[in-house]
């Protein structure tokens, strides 16, 4: 699946549900389910291998899980690719360029890292400066910048996330993903703000997609979301199954 067909999903009449999946299995149960493209989670997949969030897995344990996932299904993928693994943009580049190979079409990369437990905003300089050496090198890559304002509390959340997305859009991002922003004049204010799609991340709080979509939404992402739904059914099976060793019904 190309690197096209990917950018043109986010230029639909509705916003582009990513299926958010962590191993082969999840990604087929996706594509039959019906999604459009695939994304995997960074988190699901850390702790699916007994890693925290956070950069904690290795690259070739990432590249290794991102083959079978490729591998198993037929619709475009894009990976979430947390900072990057380096604060190297030729490093980075590199790493990008691997992915490239496996047939991935996009990376998330973003702006925050995960420093003793805690995400961290980083200098937008540093994002930026990845972004343009990706581009310089592997043109054919949807970057979906990730600004991480709202995640780290920043005081002035809004303000920063717009000129953060103004300094990657002139880096060569193709889209823009802001993790818990919520609020309809929030929303509105960032797409009047760049041509880049906007991702949002799923919440109690956002209302249903036709209406995302009206504020300008054209990206909806759930990461972890349905791996920790399923972890809790496991353990809640797991503790039925060990005091009566039989399938539930």
């Amino acid at each position: 699946m190309s690197y096209t067909i990917f950018k043109q999903l986010h230029n639909e009449n509705q916003a582009l549900v990513l299926g958010n999946v962590w191993d082969a299995q999840s990604a087929k149960i996706a594509e039959d389910a019906g999604f459009k493209a695939l994304g995997t989670s960074s988190h699901a997949i850390a702790n699916l291998l007994g890693y925290a969030d956070g950069e904690q897995i290795t690259v070739n344990e990432l590249l290794f899980m991102v083959k079978r996932i490729v591998k198993a299904v037929g619709i475009p993928v894009s990976v979430d690719f947390e900072a990057g693994y380096s604060d190297d943009p030729e490093i980075v580049t590199d790493h990008v360029q691997q992915l490239k190979d496996l047939g991935i079409v996009g990376i998330n990369l973003e702006d925050g890292k995960v420093v003793n437990g805690k995400r961290k905003l980083q200098d937008a300089h540093s994002l930026a400066n990845k972004i343009k050496a990706i581009k310089a090198h592997v043109p054919e890559m949807f970057i979906n910048a990730r600004a991480d304002t709202y995640t780290t509390d920043h005081p002035q959340a809004l303000e920063e996330a717009i000129a953060r997305a103004s300094l990657y859009e002139k880096a060569g991002a193709d889209g823009l993903f802001i993790p818990l922003v919520e609020t309809k004049d929030d929303i509105q204010k960032i797409v009047s703000s760049t041509s880049l799609p906007l991702n949002v991340f799923l919440t109690d709080n956002l209302p249903d997609l036709p209406t995302l979509h009206q504020w300008g939404v054209r990206r909806l992402s759930h990461g972890a979301k349905i791996y920790e739904w399923l972890v809790e059914k496991n353990t809640d099976t797991f503790q039925y199954f060990v005091k009566d060793p039989r399938l539930p019904k």
